[in-house]
């Protein structure tokens, strides 16, 4: 997808369940939707023929597919009952308030314990001869293998997306952490 992030993208659903990216003048799927979620793109999803804005109805849609599809839940069954209880209670204002920014102080939290993480790899002694021990390794290794360095650029970019898939997974493990000490 090359939507740009800041403008909202017009999605129009159609009776036949399809849904239509008037932007990239293409059909999507829910996945697509997901996926935009995830990076930052906004859009509004539209009945395209009453016009009537449903983007609450398909966002609930990707959640029930997440969880459904996954086979792990983020949303505890007894978080759900209590959600479905606040509804119709006189708070039930409030609470999408609340949750918001209840969401928004978790991502900076874990925004910042991200980067105390790194900041915490960076300052280790260990982990600076790691990376020198390393690099030798990789120069040493260039001198002698022929067709190495050929390879070396597209290893480099492979490294660093592992590395990004392993602070990830850091990152994950923390947040189970931390919810199996609360």
């Amino acid at each position: 997808m090359s939507e740009a992030k800041g403008e909202t993208v017009v999605i129009k659903k159609y009776a036949n369940r399809r849904l239509y990216n008037t932007k990239s003048s293409s059909y999507i799927t829910l996945e697509h939707l997901a996926k935009m979620t995830r990076e930052g793109i906004d859009f509004k999803v539209l009945d395209a023929k009453t016009g009537t804005d449903i983007t609450h109805q398909i966002l609930t849609q990707i959640i029930m597919e997440e969880e459904s599809v996954s086979g792990e839940q983020m949303l505890p069954v007894n978080f759900l009952r209590q959600l479905i209880g606040m509804y119709g209670n006189s708070m039930q204002g409030l609470v999408p308030h609340y949750l918001e920014a209840s969401m928004d102080q978790f991502r900076a939290n874990q925004s910042k314990l991200r980067e105390a993480f790194e900041a915490s790899l960076g300052a280790n002694p260990l982990a600076k001869l790691a990376q020198q021990n390393l690099a030798m390794f990789k120069a040493a290794a260039t001198a002698f293998v022929p067709g190495l360095a050929d390879e070396k650029s597209s290893k480099a970019k492979d490294d660093a997306d592992e590395l990004a898939a392993l602070r990830t997974q850091m990152a994950e493990m923390q947040a189970r952490l931390d919810k199996l000490g609360k």
